[in-house]
């Protein structure tokens, strides 16, 4: 039988605006779909205007202007359904989708739906559940000890993946999705008896454990910045009094 990480899996990556779920936006996004290793994977793209100002700072990252976006880009209504819908066919198939640091792609795709669509993202997974994979997680779990940052970039020169066009998120994407498939090989002895919806399950575990060991690392150097425990999806933030 074929293990996980030899067979069928997406993988999904947005740009932004800035870093906040609650506040930024989606300008780019990703998904690619890769029948088997070595196959060529079928890739859709979107470019959105936003709607609202483009930082400095947020076009450094990705080169995005808000110009280049405002006459290229597309309103992020339709785009932000298309999304939903792909990402539905996605877990209609069983076909995992790969996520790096899902919550936080995830929630910003969530929020914009609601802005947007007044919808929210598990409303395309009712029928079937979205099986995610996101390497940050996994890998800070299989190999917890090893120091040093884990950035995508970082993962990508770890398991000797290209990365090229860092911060499009197609490449993006298609680099997690590699990730992936080198990180299940190497830890094949722990990871080919699961299947991905314990995975997913696991994951969930996995997160919330190293959320506690950053928060308390935090509170011990004096930082007072919160980490959220929810994975894949943060849940809505309650509306102010």
């Amino acid at each position: 039988m074929t293990c996980w990480y030899e067979g069928p899996l997406a993988a999904f990556d947005t740009e932004t605006t800035g870093v906040d779920v609650e506040t930024d936006r989606i300008v780019s996004a990703a998904l690619v779909v890769q029948d088997g290793p070595g196959t060529r994977p079928r890739v859709s793209r979107w470019l959105v205007n936003p709607g609202v100002p483009v930082p400095e700072a947020a076009t450094a990252v990705h080169g995005l202007t808000e110009d280049h976006l405002q006459r290229n880009g597309r309103w992020p209504a339709p785009v932000m359904y298309e999304i939903a819908e792909l990402l539905g066919e996605q877990a209609a198939a069983g076909r995992p989708l790969v996520v790096m640091n899902a919550p936080f792609d995830l929630t910003l795709l969530d929020r914009e739906l609601r802005r947007h669509r007044a919808s929210r993202l598990s409303r395309w997974f009712e029928s079937a559940p979205l099986l995610v994979l996101d390497p940050r997680v996994l890998d800070k779990h299989l190999d917890r000890y090893r120091k040093g940052r884990r950035t995508l970039t970082d993962l990508c020169a770890h398991y000797g993946v290209t990365l090229d066009g860092a911060h499009d998120a197609a490449a993006d994407a298609v680099a997690a999705l590699e990730v992936v498939r080198a990180l299940g090989r190497r830890f094949a002895a722990r990871l080919e008896r699961l299947s991905p919806a314990e995975l997913h399950t696991l994951q969930a575990v996995w997160h919330a454990a190293q959320a506690r060991g950053l928060q308390a690392w935090f509170a011990r150097s004096g930082t007072e910045e919160a980490v959220d425990p929810a994975w894949p999806l943060r849940p809505e933030m309650p509306a102010a009094a």
